[in-house]
């Protein structure tokens, strides 16, 4: 007699709930490598859609403004974008008040603006095809309202960085902002 006989029978005498219980097991190890081995996969491109790490550096900034003397203009940058941060005349701000809104394509008063009078602080990118407007240096061109000029097509900004004429549809963004102290704000 052979040994298998001996031993109780023939693979065919055993039981039906050994084999389905073996094949229940590689089921769902099969499928557990499966979705691992897919959440592995796709991990690399789930991550790539996080911003990177220079962004999220950038995500805010502080700028000290004791520096600043009036009417004086500083360019920082805040999410790959400039930030324009003019430090305003009397003069200016009276000019920016008095506009009256009927005069103004994208209709917004100054003090909407501002957080204080005398320092606006802005996105300089105009709104028109994202060209940075000149008007930061002393030689720029200021435009025909005394703020800004974005030598692309032609777009007028005053001094409280509204469109005033031109192709631009809107007034210049103002960025998140607020002041730390009376010298420090922080952007975003």
């Amino acid at each position: 007699m052979s040994d298998s006989a001996s031993a109780g029978g023939t693979t065919a005498d055993m039981p039906v709930t050994d084999d389905k219980s073996r094949r229940d097991f590689l089921l769902i190890s099969t499928a557990t490598v499966g979705v691992v081995g897919t959440a592995l996969a796709c991990w690399p491109l789930i991550h790539a859609m996080n911003p990177a790490a220079d962004t999220l550096a950038l995500a805010s900034t502080e700028v000290d403004l004791a520096p600043v003397q009036t009417g004086q203009s500083i360019t920082v940058v805040w999410r790959g974008k400039p930030v324009f941060i003019r430090r305003r005349t009397a003069d200016e701000i009276k000019t920016a008040e008095a506009v009256p809104m009927d005069k103004l394509i994208d209709p917004q008063p100054d003090k909407a603006r501002v957080k204080k009078p005398e320092w606006l602080i802005m996105v300089g990118v105009c709104t028109h095809l994202g060209c940075i407007p000149l008007g930061q240096k002393p030689n720029d061109p200021h435009g025909e309202f005394g703020g800004w000029f974005c030598p692309c097509h032609g777009s007028h900004y005053d001094t409280s960085g509204r469109i005033r004429k031109g192709p631009a549809p809107k007034n210049l963004e103002i960025p998140p902002y607020q002041f730390v102290s009376d010298t420090l704000i922080r952007i975003g």
